[in-house]
C-alpha cells in the first residue's frame, strides 16, 4: 500500500522525522518497501497565470507567452501546445533550480525568453509529458509552487503481510503510529447525513455466511459533471489511483482512508430490488473494464431483479455504472466473509484494491461509517439529496471475540517482567477492551478490524510489536538435553543409502502416485487407491509398489543417453487391506547395463541377476545376520518367472528380487534387461549384536566335494543339508563350481563344494574329518539321490 506521509501526518503528527517513521513502521511489523519524494529536487518555481500569448514569428512551434508571477510580466517563449491565456503554470524563474538543469535568460530564434514554463516530467512530479502542468484555477500567483502542492511531501510504501488487513487505509497506519508514539489520532467528523428525502432501495442478502451486512442510500439530483477538488485529486494520485468522477473519486477516497471498499450504482439503471445472491453457472457479465465473464456458481454476486451487477467485492458491471448522463446514484458498502472472496477475482484473471482487501478481511463495523463519510463528502462536491441509509444484516454477522492473556506467558515467552499497567496501556491503545482482570492475568475484548487476533499467542506478539523487539531481553535457550541412545541392534536408512551409494547406486525420489496404467501392469491383483483430486491424469493412483516409479526414472535417463544406471529409492508403498490402508516402508533398487564404467580395462558386459544379488547381500550382511534370510524361488506377473526369487528372514516373506518380465519389458520400450528389488525396511534396520568368539590357534582342513544331483534341486537346500551333518567343527562352506554339461545326465548337474574344518581347542584327525563327510555323502545319497563324482 502506497500512502502519502502528509495525508497520514494529518491524522497523527508524532514529533519525528520522516526516517524514524519509517523505522517505527518497519520494526512494528509493517515492513515499508520504500520512500520516494513526491517531486525532484528544485527550487525557484512559484506559481504563474499566461496573460498574453502569440505566435513565435519564426517558429511554428513555439509561442512568445507574457506571464504573470513576479513584480510585472515576464517574457517566456514556449514550445507547450496547451499554453494560452488564462491559465495557472508552473513558472520558473531565472535563477530556478530544476532537476536537470538551472535556468537562464536565453534567446529563442530572436526572442528573448526570462524563464520557463514546466511540465511534470520536468519537475520529476508526474508522468504526463503531454505540455504545461495546468494548476488549479484558484491557485494563487506569485507562490512558491512547492508550498502550494505540498511537494516537499513524501510516498511511503508500505509491504504489509496478508494478516494486517487493518492497516490497508491511512486510517490503519495513522492508528498504528498513534500506538507507537502515544501520539494522538484525530480522525475526521464523520456526522449523521440527516435525510432530506424518503427515498431507498430494498436490499435482499440471499448468500447466507457470505454476505452479512449490506448498507446503501439512495441519493438523487447529484451533478457528476463537478469535478473533484484539488486536494482530493491530489491524495488519490499520490496513493496510486487516477482520477475519474466526483462520484468514483469519493468511493476510492473512502477506501484509502478508512479501509472500506465502496461501489456506486447508476440508480436509473437498477431494476426492482439489490438481491446479494451467487451466480448462475454461466450468467454473462461485462465489468467495468469491458470485459466480459462468464460467472462460476461459487461467485457472489450484487444483483437486481433481472441480471448481475457486479462481482462482490471484485469489480462492477459497466451496465448499471455511473456515468457522465447520472443524474441518481445508489451507494453501497458491505461486508463480505473473506473466504468467500478469496480466489475469486484470480480465477477471472482480476486483482482490484477492493478485492485485496476483502480477501484479507474489512471490518464488519465500518459500513455505516462509509456511507456516512461518502455521503458528506459526495453532498459538498456534487450537491442532491440524501436518502435514509438503509443497513441489511443476518445472524451471520462475525461476534466480538475474547482472549485471555496470562502474565506468566508474557514471562516464558518474552523473557521480561512487564508492568500490569503497561500491558493494559498498550493493548488498550491498540483497541482491545478490557473485559476482566485477575491475579493470573487478563481477558480482552478483541475489535472488529483485527482478524488477526484470535489467541493468547497474538497478544504476546502485540506485547513485542509495540514495547520494541529490539528492547526486548536477549538469552540462549537453556532446556535439559538428554543423549538419545543408538542401540546397536538398530541400523538406521542413512547406513543402507551409503552402503548402496558405495556400490554405485544413486537414490532417487519420486511420487507417491503414479499412472493407473502403470500400476494395472506391475499390481494388476490390486486394486490401488484412487485419488480424489489428482495432480494429472497419469499421476491418478497411490502406488502399491516402488518398483514403477523407479522403472519410469530409468526410462527418463534412457531417453537423456544415460545406458547404464543404477538406482534405489526408500519411500512408503500403499496396498488396501481387510483391515484398512496399510502403508509400509520400503527399499527398492533397480540395475540396467553394463556391469562396469566404459573403460579400456573393463569388458562391456551386460548386469544379470547375481549382480543385483550380491548388492541386495550386502544390505543383508550389514544386519549382522545373514544366515537369518533366504532366497526362494517365486513367482511375480512384473517379473521374469525363471529369474524370481522372494527374500525371507526367519521365513516370514519380506521382499522380491528379479528381472523385469521380458514382455513387460517390451511393453515399456526397453531394450536390455532390467533387475529390480523391493524390500521391507524393517528387515533390514533390526541387526544382530556381535559378539566376541576367540581365535582358534589351530590348523584349519579342508576337503573338496563333488557330487552329482538334481538340476532342480536349489544351492540353498544343497547347503543346509551339508550343514546339518557336517558337525560344529564346520566354519566355512562355500558352492565353487557347477557344471551341467558332456559326460552327465541332461537331468543332473555336478556341485562342487569346499568345507572347512577347525577346532577351537585341538587338531582335528583325518577320522574326525573323514566321518564327517561320509555321514554328508550318505545323508546326500539318501535325500537327494546323490553321487559321489
Amino acid at each position: 500500500m502506497k500512502i502519502s506521509e502528509s495525508w497520514l501526518r494529518e491524522w497523527v503528527n508524532p514529533e519525528i522525522g520522516t526516517d524514524e517513521l519509517v523505522a517505527q513502521l518497519t520494526m512494528a511489523g509493517l515492513e515499508v518497501d520504500a520512500v520516494e519524494s513526491v517531486a525532484g529536487d528544485f527550487s525557484g518555481v512559484i506559481v504563474g497565470e499566461i496573460v498574453g500569448c502569440e505566435q513565435h514569428p519564426d517558429a511554428d512551434k513555439l509561442r512568445v507567452c507574457q506571464v504573470a508571477g513576479l513584480e510585472g510580466l515576464s517574457q517566456v517563449v514556449c514550445g507547450a501546445p496547451n499554453a494560452r491565456v488564462g491559465i495557472k503554470i508552473p513558472f520558473a524563474t531565472i535563477g530556478a533550480k530544476l532537476p536537470e538543469f538551472e535556468i537562464k535568460k536565453a534567446k529563442l530564434r530572436g526572442i528573448e525568453s526570462f524563464g520557463m514554463l514546466c511540465g511534470q516530467t520536468e519537475l520529476k512530479a508526474g508522468d504526463d509529458d503531454s505540455g504545461v502542468w495546468e494548476l488549479p484555477a484558484d491557485a494563487p500567483v506569485g507562490v512558491n509552487l512547492r508550498e502550494y502542492l505540498n511537494l516537499d511531501d513524501k510516498l511511503i510504501e508500505v509491504d504489509l503481510t496478508p494478516n494486517r488487513s487493518d492497516c490497508l487505509s491511512v486510517k490503519g497506519i495513522a492508528r498504528e503510529v498513534g500506538v507507537l508514539n502515544r501520539a494522538p489520532v484525530t480522525a475526521p467528523a464523520i456526522p449523521a447525513v440527516s435525510a432530506t428525502i424518503d427515498d431507498t432501495f430494498p436490499v435482499h442478502l440471499e448468500a447466507g455466511y457470505a454476505c452479512s451486512r449490506y448498507a446503501g442510500r439512495v441519493i438523487r439530483n447529484i451533478d457528476i459533471s463537478r469535478p473533484s477538488p484539488a486536494w482530493l485529486q491530489d491524495k488519490l494520485v499520490r496513493s496510486g489511483l487516477r482520477s475519474i468522477d466526483a462520484v468514483v473519486d469519493v468511493t476510492n477516497y473512502v477506501l484509502l482512508e478508512l479501509g472500506q471498499p465502496m461501489h456506486a450504482f447508476d440508480l436509473a439503471r437498477l431494476n426492482g430490488a439489490i438481491h446479494v445472491r451467487l451466480a448462475h453457472q454461466g450468467e454473462s457479465l461485462v465489468l467495468l473494464d469491458g470485459q466480459e465473464v462468464k460467472l462460476n456458481a461459487d461467485t457472489m454476486v450484487i444483483a437486481d431483479k433481472s441480471a448481475a451487477l457486479a462481482i462482490a467485492g471484485v469489480m462492477g458491471g459497466k451496465a448499471s455504472a455511473v456515468s457522465e448522463t447520472t443524474r441518481d446514484i445508489f451507494l453501497e458498502s458491505a461486508f463480505f466473509n473473506p473466504l468467500a472472496i478469496a480466489g475469486r477475482a484470480r480465477s477471472y484473471g482480476l486483482h482490484t484494491d477492493s478485492s485485496h482487501r476483502f480477501e484479507r478481511g474489512v471490518d464488519y463495523e465500518l459500513q455505516v461509517d462509509a456511507i456516512e463519510r461518502a455521503t458528506q463528502l459526495l453532498l459538498e462536491i456534487v450537491g442532491g439529496d440524501a436518502g435514509p441509509l438503509i443497513c441489511a444484516s443476518n445472524e451471520h454477522l462475525p461476534q466480538t471475540r475474547e482472549v485471555t492473556l496470562r502474565k506468566a506467558r508474557i514471562l516464558s515467552g518474552l523473557s521480561l517482567e512487564m508492568a500490569d499497567e503497561e500491558v493494559v496501556d498498550i493493548l488498550s491503545r491498540l483497541g482491545m477492551k478490557l473485559k476482566s482482570q485477575s491475579a493470573e492475568g487478563w481477558t480482552f475484548n478483541i475489535p472488529s478490524y483485527r482478524f488477526d487476533i484470535s489467541i493468547e499467542a497474538d497478544l504476546l506478539e502485540e506485547l513485542a510489536r509495540v514495547y520494541g523487539y529490539n528492547r526486548l531481553p536477549t538469552r540462549s535457550l537453556a532446556a535439559p538435553m538428554d543423549i538419545e541412545a543408538h542401540p546397536e541392534a538398530k541400523i538406521g536408512l542413512p547406513a543402507l543409502r551409503k552402503q548402496l551409494i558405495a556400490r554405485g547406486y544413486q537414490e532417487a525420489i519420486t511420487y507417491s502416485f503414479i499412472e493407473p496404467k502403470l500400476s494395472a501392469l506391475f499390481d494388476p491383483a490390486i486394486v490401488p487407491v484412487t485419488l480424489r483430486n489428482p495432480i494429472s491424469a497419469d499421476m491418478a493412483v497411490m502406488r502399491t509398489s516402488l518398483m514403477p516409479g523407479l522403472v519410469t526414472v530409468l526410462r527418463n535417463n534412457l531417453n537423456r543417453q544415460q545406458n547404464r544406471v543404477r538406482l534405489f529409492e526408500s519411500g512408503l508403498r500403499f496396498v488396501p487391506a481387510a483391515d484398512g490402508l496399510r502403508q509400509e516402508s520400503m527399499l527398492a533398487g533397480l540395475i540396467y547395463g553394463n556391469r562396469s564404467p566404459e573403460s579400456w580395462a573393463n569388458a562391456a558386459e551386460l548386469v544379470d541377476f547375481f549382480d543385483l544379488k550380491g548388492d541386495v547381500e550386502s544390505l543383508l550382511a550389514l544386519t549382522g545376520d545373514q544366515q537369518a534370510f533366504e532366497f526362494r524361488p517365486e513367482a511375480q506377473v512384473a517379473l521374469h518367472p525363471g529369474q524370481t526369487a522372494g527374500i525371507y528372514r526367519d521365513g516370514e516373506w519380506q521382499g522380491v528380487i528379479g528381472a523385469l518380465h521380458p514382455s513387460l519389458q517390451q511393453q515399456l520400450d526397453l531394450p536390455q534387461a532390467v533387475y529390480l528389488f523391493e524390500i521391507r525396511l524393517s528387515a533390514l534396520l533390526s541387526a544382530r549384536i556381535p559378539t566376541f568368539a576367540s581365535l582358534s590357534r589351530f590348523p584349519e582342513v579342508r576337503r573338496d566335494l563333488a557330487v552329482l544331483v538334481d538340476r532342480a534341486l536349489s544351492a540353498e537346500v544343497l547347503l543346509t543339508a551339508v550343514k546339518s551333518q557336517a558337525g560344529e567343527q564346520l566354519i566355512d562352506l562355500k558352492i565353487f563350481d557347477v557344471y551341467m554339461g558332456k559326460g552327465i545326465d541332461p537331468h543332473r548337474k555336478s556341485v562342487a563344494m569346499g568345507l572347512t574344518f577347525q577346532h577351537p581347542s585341538r587338531t582335528l584327525n583325518e577320522d574326525e574329518i573323514n566321518a564327517s563327510i561320509d555321514s554328508i555323502v550318505r545323508y546326500l545319497e539318501v535325500n537327494f539321490s546323490a553321487t559321489l563324482r
